[in-house]
């Protein structure tokens, strides 16, 4: 193991110890200058937070930023092909930029060009299109488009370009080539005088492994074939200027013509490499950009070399650290993929993938240990990179279960961690040269957090800062929900008139005409039916619904209720606004905790929504749009189109104030029906369900008896003798479900088919999976762990809590309600040999 061993346990590998001990060197930083007040100039943005995917996409600094800005405010920078001053100084600073790519990779435009295209992807194709390709004949076997297994989705895809050409692909495994390196046949084919292609990485971005850039002459000296021709640049698609002649070109576009004619096929391509192959206008303000990357680069670290000794330390460091972490039986806590154990920076990248481990030796999915690692600020990336080759090499999948995987649901980029016990992926993290040994601690800290915690019972230091703006605790206080307490403890959800709502309402009012003008009550206290069914400590008591609520903006305060329209979304109101950022993106607790101290209040008589937040002024929303002044806007929730109205300046002001950021109210509009993905039972032909502004179904149940079973294992946690952490209504209130129900086992609701609320049949449509959201105190805005942590363990590292529900032919010809009170009745599917009960 490189750089000495970390003693077993969760003891955290003193860094300074552990460069004392290795026999090499291991710089750190960059020379005299601070690597610390490096962060706080130039990414001070990342206060707070642990960004370990920079493989994924590494971070410019400040200074960049700051001297582009400044480079387009001072000079005018015009289309390079035309022939004016300004676009004569575009023309000669991408030329210079080429140059600086050029010199940054070690060789000068004598024998490279460099080809800007709109992403590695894009060149890829660019060469796959391009490449001169010879089909097999009776007088050769035709080239061959060779690639190591260990390559991005976007080589492999090159293989369906080659298919359409007859050309035979071939995937080479990394072991095949180091078998063929130590071989090194002295021969070479014949057929090797073909145009042939072989791509490979120089670095995996799955495990970080560094390929040999020998195989480079190897195979052009033909020692490596009959498998592969001869090479070509494909890093930022620099090409070797004595092969691109060969390159052939079929489309030509703007800036690619010497000359042509509109009515004739002529066409005569400029003699320029660059010039020939990039079609249209470059992207000369991104090209421009890059020139300030490279001065930057320079400026804070004085070069790559400085840059592949820094961050290679910390791999190490946290490879060191990570491998030794144990178990109290010595069992490993992680398992890590790698080709290498870390020696030297010539073999392996500051790239480390790995899975976590359970005290059994089971996998914990990347998707729970990535969620867990976000309640830490700590980004990482999971899942198989785009690199299956890879993946299915150090994970151990066969090609079948890759296709098992598929017919079970599992999608590239999706959260799937685990069929049938076996991983689909793996997490992954990256260094980048503005990280800090703080960093790898803090990502080392979060792993003995989660899998060992502290013997001691104390907490572990966090990684993260209070949300900004968060209240206090003495503030906390007044961050109370708003419980409508009704008029009867037992009212008739199908009743045309609900007790629950008040009973001196005309009997033909319509569900918009209702309204509560109910008194509210304190967190503390609990509504009548609650009292008498005897169910503050979670008992199972009768089988009846004990709280209603509904969340009428997405990721605020709920808003309790004893009483409620239906409509065909759902709950009425029910998250029917969202708040969105600046660029019109939704905004979850995820991003920002602060919304669930916004508090809305619907009063359906007056057809306003009444927001309040501590130090704002309440504010009026009303609750439909004016059909002729409202402008639609198309916006996006989980994926799905919708079609919202913005709820006007005000509010926005309002919300804008109370964040600090700008943002927006809007409301899904009233003649856009967004569809269920899932066809609900009984559902007649031809029609789907309709949603509001939900994740995935119209309403969410959860049972108190679960509820009771995590707030013992929660409350059991504290060892120091503390009072009670978690209220039973706190804990309720993180899972944000629509209707609370009593009577049952807990988890027994995952069981149930259908429910039926007296004449309101429900169709069950599948558990929720939890996400970090359940961590964050809705009173204060503050996470815990702890909540997520504990859950996690119960249900066997799936964090599922609650059902989804969806109505089964709702008939509202007449109003529909659900109340606090109604008794519940429930069904097992019918294969369940388990009795009915009710």
């Amino acid at each position: 193991m490189a750089g000495g061993a970390a003693p077993p346990g969760p003891e955290l590998l003193a860094f300074a110890r552990f460069r004392e001990s290795s026999e090499r060197p291991l710089p750190y930083g960059y020379g005299p200058r601070s690597l610390r007040e490096l962060r706080q100039r130039e990414f001070g943005r990342l206060a707070g937070t642990v960004y370990l995917d920079h493989a994924g996409a590494t971070l410019f600094p400040q200074s960049q930023l700051t001297s582009f800005t400044n480079d387009l405010m001072e000079n005018v920078y015009g289309n390079p092909h035309s022939q004016n001053i300004s676009s004569k100084l575009t023309h000669e600073t991408v030329e210079h930029v080429r140059y600086r790519i050029l010199a940054h990779f070690h060789t000068s435009s004598e024998d490279y060009s460099v080809i800007f295209t709109a992403g590695s992807t894009a060149a890829l194709k660019l060469v796959a299109e391009a490449f001169p390709w010879v089909s097999p004949g009776p007088e050769c076997s035709g080239s061959r488009f060779c690639y190591l297994t260990d390559s991005h989705t976007s080589v492999v895809g090159m293989r369906k370009v080659t298919t359409a050409m007859n050309v035979t692909s071939i995937p080479v495994r990394p072991e095949d080539m180091r078998l063929a390196e130590r071989r090194a046949a002295a021969a070479s084919d014949p057929d090797c005088q073909l145009p042939h292609l072989f791509c490979y990485p120089a670095q995996s971005n799955f495990s970080g492994t560094r390929y040999p850039l020998s195989w480079i002459g190897e195979v052009k000296a033909g020692r490596m074939c009959p498998l592969f021709g001869f090479p070509t640049g494909l890093g930022a698609l620099l090409v070797n200027n004595r092969v691109a002649p060969l390159l052939r070109k079929t489309y030509f576009g703007g800036g690619t013509a010497a000359a042509y004619l509109a009515g004739e096929d002529f066409y005569i391509p400029r003699s320029s490499v660059a010039e020939r192959f990039e079609d249209g206008t470059i992207s000369f303000l991104d090209v421009i950009a890059l020139k300030h990357g490279f001065d930057a680069l320079e400026r804070l670290t004085g070069g790559m070399e400085n840059i592949k000794q820094h961050t290679f330390t910390l791999a190490q460091y946290t490879y060191t650290a990570l491998s030794a972490l144990r178990y109290p039986d010595g069992a490993p806590v992680v398992r890590i993929y790698s080709d290498s154990e870390f020696s030297s920076p010539e073999e392996q990248g500051p790239i480390i993938n790995f899975n976590v481990l359970d005290h059994s030796g089971n996998i914990i999915g990347y998707s729970q240990v990535d969620k867990m690692a976000s309640l830490y600020n700590i980004h990482v990336r999971t899942g198989c990179f785009c690199n299956t080759g890879a993946c299915q090499r150090h994970l151990g999948i066969s090609d079948e279960m890759v296709k098992k995987h598929l017919q079970a649901g599992h999608v590239c980029g999706d959260d799937v961690d685990l069929i049938d016990g076996q991983p689909t992926g793996s997490v992954r993290i990256s260094f980048g040269y503005m990280s800090t040994v703080e960093d790898a601690q803090a990502f080392l800290r979060f792993i003995i957090a989660m899998q060992l915690h502290q013997s001691d019972g104390q907490p572990l230091p966090q990684t993260m800062p209070a949300e900004a703006g968060a209240p206090s605790e003495s503030e906390a206080q007044d961050a109370i929900p708003a419980i409508m307490d009704g008029c009867s403890s037992s009212p008739q959800e199908d009743a045309p008139i609900a007790s629950g709502v008040c009973s001196d309402l005309p009997s033909t009012v319509g569900a918009a005409d209702l309204h509560s003008p109910l008194p509210m009550t304190t967190g503390t206290q609990h509504t009548p039916l609650e009292r008498a069914a005897g169910v503050l400590d979670g008992g199972l008591g009768p089988y009846v619904i004990t709280n209603l609520y509904l969340y009428p903006i997405k990721s605020c305060a709920a808003f309790e209720v004893t009483t409620w329209p239906l409509g065909n979304q759902g709950l009425l109101y029910d998250r029917s606004w969202m708040v969105v950022n600046h660029n019109g993106v939704c905004l979850s607790q995820k991003q920002e905790p602060r919304l669930c101290l916004i508090q809305p209040f619907i009063d359906l008589q007056q057809k306003v929504m009444v927001l309040k937040a501590k130090g704002m002024e309440p504010i009026e929303v009303p609750l439909e749009e004016d059909g002729e002044q409202a402008q639609i806007y198309q916006s996006k929730v989980c994926a799905d189109r919708v079609n919202t109205y913005n709820c006007g300046e005000k509010i926005s002001s309002w919300l804008s104030r109370f964040f600090g950021r700008p943002c927006q109210l809007i409301k899904q509009s009233s003649k856009f029906q967004r569809s269920a993905k899932k066809q609900g039972k009984d559902q007649p032909a031809g029609t789907t369900a309709s949603l509001s502004l939900v994740n995935e179904a119209q309403y969410l149940l959860i049972n108190r008896s679960s509820v009771l079973e995590l707030q013992q294992q929660l409350n059991a946690s504290d060892e120091n003798g503390k009072e009670e952490l978690f209220p039973m209504k706190d804990l309720i209130s993180r899972f944000r479900a629509n209707i609370i129900t009593n009577g049952t086992r807990a988890f027994e609701e995952e069981k149930w088919d259908e429910i039926s609320i007296g004449s309101l049949r429900f169709q069950v449509s599948g558990p929720c999976h939890r996400c970090q959201m359940i961590c964050i105190d809705q009173q204060t805005g503050q996470r815990n762990q702890n909540v997520f942590q504990k859950l996690s363990e119960r249900r066997e590292r799936k964090v599922n809590f609650g059902v989804y529900l969806m109505h089964m032919s709702l008939d509202l010809s007449s109003p529909r309600f659900l109340s606090v009170g109604s008794q519940t009745i429930w069904n097992l599917p019918q294969t369940c040999n388990c009795s009915k009960r009710s």
